[in-house]
C-alpha cells in the first residue's frame, strides 16, 4: 500500500465511476440497439415512442422491471434463489476491470478542463489480467447453475444444466485459443499484448494478431457466442423447450440482472477479443499530439468494440438455434481439436523463433 495517497486513491475512484458508468451506459443502450438491429433486419420500424428517436427507451424498460412484482416461488431455495443473479452479474461486471481501454494516460488539464487529475485508461493493471478475466468468466456460469436449481422449476434446472455442460465444452477450445497468442506474445499482461500490436506491415496492414492467428480468433470467436449463451448458443434459454430456461421464476430487478449480465459479458468479451486480436487502442496511420492521441486510442477501442457487438446482434436475428446435440458436436468434435492442433503448429513456430 505504499504510495497510496489521498490524490491516487481519488483517481482511482474517478475512473472506477467513469468506466462503470460507461459499461451501464452500453448495457442500457445495447438493449435499445438489440431491438433496432432486430427491426431493421426485419423490415420494421423497432422502438421509437420514448423520448426523441426512442432513445429513452431502455430508461422505460428499467423502470418497467423494477415497478413489477418481485415473486418468489413457493418451492424455492430463497437465499440461493436471491443470490444467484449476483453471482452472474458481478463476475460480468469486474471482468472489465482490467481490460486497457487505451494506451496513455489522460489528464484533465491538458484537455481544457479545471481539475489537475490524471486518469489511466483501465481499472487495475494486472500482470495476469487474462487469466484474471478468464478465471472471472469460468465463475458466471455458477450463478445460472444455482439459478436453475434453486428455482424449483424443473425446465429451470434443465436450463442450468445446459449452461454449465456448454461452459465446459467451449471454455477448452476458448482456453487454447487464448494460449496460442499468449504463446507468441511471451505475456499475460492485456497491456503487454495490445502493445505489441503496434505499427504495421508493407505500410498497409496493421500488426493485429487477427492476421498472424486467425484460427484462433475464429475459434476464441464462436467460443465468445457459447459462453455468453447468445443466439444461435442459447441452448439454456431455448424459449420453445424450456419456456424461459434458467431465468424462467425470476421477475422484477432479479430477471433484470440476468439481463444485464447478458449484455455485460458481452461488453467484456468484446474488448476482450478486441485487446487479443485486433490491436486493442491501436490507431495505426495515425499521430496525433498528446492528449488527443490518447483519447483518438479510446475512441478506437470503443469503435472496434461496437463492431464486435454489433456482429453479437447481427447473428442472433440471422442465424436458428442449434439443437444440443449439434451444439455439442461442434464444441468437441470440431472446435476442441482445431485449436488443439492450432496450438500445436503455433507452439512449433514459437520454438522455431518465427514470434
Amino acid at each position: 500500500m505504499d504510495g497510496l495517497t489521498p490524490r491516487t486513491v481519488a483517481e482511482i475512484v474517478v475512473r472506477m465511476v467513469l468506466t462503470f458508468g460507461a459499461v451501464f451506459t452500453a448495457i442500457a443502450y445495447l438493449t435499445f440497439m438489440e431491438r433496432k438491429v432486430s427491426a431493421w433486419m426485419q423490415d420494421r420500424i423497432g422502438p421509437n415512442r420514448v423520448g426523441p428517436w426512442g432513445l429513452l427507451q431502455p430508461l422505460a424498460d428499467g423502470l418497467k422491471h423494477l415497478m413489477k412484482e418481485d415473486v418468489t416461488p413457493v418451492g424455492a431455495q430463497r437465499a440461493v434463489f436471491i443470490l444467484a443473479p449476483i453471482a452472474a452479474l458481478v463476475p460480468a461486471l469486474v471482468s472489465f476491470a482490467v481490460i486497457p481501454f487505451g494506451g496513455s494516460e489522460i489528464n484533465l488539464r491538458a484537455l481544457g478542463l479545471p481539475w489537475d487529475f490524471t486518469l489511466a485508461p483501465y481499472i487495475a493493471d494486472l500482470g495476469i489480467g487474462l487469466l484474471f478475466v478468464l478465471g472471472l468468466a469460468s465463475l458466471e456460469v455458477y450463478g445460472v447453475v444455482l439459478a436453475g436449481w434453486s428455482s424449483g422449476n424443473h425446465y429451470s434446472m434443465v436450463g442450468g444444466i445446459r449452461s454449465s455442460a456448454q461452459m465446459v465444452s467451449y471454455e477448452l477450445a476458448m482456453g487454447l485459443a487464448v494460449v496460442s497468442v499468449v504463446m507468441a506474445e511471451g505475456s499475460l499482461r492485456l497491456q503487454d499484448i495490445a502493445t505489441q500490436q503496434a505499427g504495421v506491415w508493407l505500410g498497409v496492414v496493421p500488426r493485429w494478431n487477427l492476421f498472424l492467428h486467425p484460427v484462433a480468433f475464429i475459434v476464441l470467436l464462436v467460443a465468445v457466442f457459447a459462453e455468453t449463451r447468445r443466439a444461435p448458443f442459447d441452448l439454456p434459454e431455448a424459449e420453445p423447450e424450456l419456456v424461459g430456461g434458467y431465468h424462467t421464476e425470476y421477475s422484477s430487478m432479479k430477471f433484470l440482472m440476468f439481463y444485464m449480465a447478458e449484455y455485460a459479458a458481452m461488453i467484456t468479451n468484446a474488448g476482450l477479443v478486441v485487446t487479443l486480436f485486433l490491436g486493442g487502442w491501436q490507431v495505426p496511420w495515425i499521430v496525433l499530439p498528446q492528449p488527443w492521441m490518447a483519447l483518438a486510442q479510446v475512441a478506437a477501442f470503443a469503435a472496434k468494440t461496437a463492431v464486435l457487438l454489433f456482429l453479437f446482434l447481427w447473428v442472433r436475428w440471422t442465424l436458428p438455434r442449434f439443437r444440443y446435440d449439434q451444439l455439442m458436436d461442434l464444441g468437441w468434435k470440431r472446435l476442441f481439436p482445431v485449436a488443439l492442433a492450432n496450438l500445436l503448429v503455433v507452439g512449433a513456430l514459437v520454438a522455431a523463433g518465427v514470434f
